[in-house]
């Protein structure tokens, strides 16, 4: 299962907030330029009012969540898993199955800032972690060039068939907090779209729920 946590809500603050109270006080306490932290909306909620697409920007916890249930797996422990994180400005983390994300938040995020300072993690030898200038389209055509998607229309399959397909599979998850993929042709292009369960859920749910899916179907749990 290769997973794509795509248009994530992770970014560096945009050069029109490094000049907010709440941006520089938070740099400040941490001995950063404005523009080396990352946008969280818990910490820069004043700066981000009027901000474009504010509701679906800040939000690095979605993807410190995700990559902890998928890292962590069975799944990705036994070699059966790949991991990317695209973000809404078009950059694309990669990480190696052996990359043990941090438990805490905190740590997690000054990992993302280095990484995005230096590209890779660690600056060093063999890298876990590589950062990219890279757009959806691009990365999906260098995983195979098709792709199924998890979302609220999706067909819902019976559990033991999902797992078959998404064990074989890049999925597609939105790494966002509200709303729809803006690049709507991730939806009209897929191979298929599936749900799971009848209630919407948020990507960390979504992905832990996919995993255990995918672990059945492999005869792991």
């Amino acid at each position: 299962m290769i997973l794509v946590l795509a248009e994530s809500a992770l970014e560096l603050v945009p050069n029109e907030l490094w000049r907010h109270p709440a941006v520089l006080a938070d740099a400040k306490r941490r001995r950063k330029k404005p523009g080396e932290i990352l946008l969280d909306r818990s910490r820069h909620h004043p700066a981000m009012r009027n901000l474009p697409d504010a509701s679906r920007r800040g939000r690095p916890d979605i993807v410190h969540q995700v990559l902890l249930v998928f890292q962590y797996s069975i799944l990705n422990k036994r070699g059966l898993g790949r991991a990317y994180v695209h973000t809404r400005e078009d950059y694309v983390i990669s990480l190696r199955p052996e990359t043990r994300v941090p438990k805490n938040y905190n740590n997690f995020v000054s990992l993302i800032e280095q990484l995005y300072k230096v590209g890779r993690v660690p600056p060093d030898g063999e890298p876990l972690m590589e950062l990219h200038k890279k757009d959806l389209r691009q990365l999906l055509e260098e995983l195979g060039g098709r792709w199924v998607v998890l979302h609220e229309s999706g067909e819902k399959l019976p559990w033991q068939n999902l797992g078959v397909v998404l064990l074989n599979s890049v999925v597609v998850v939105g790494g966002f907090p509200h709303g729809d993929f803006d690049n709507k042709w991730v939806l009209e292009k897929a191979a298929a779209r599936y749900r799971i369960g009848d209630e919407a859920m948020d990507a960390p749910q979504v992905v832990c729920r996919a995993v255990a899916t995918a672990e059945a179907a492999a005869g792991l749990i």
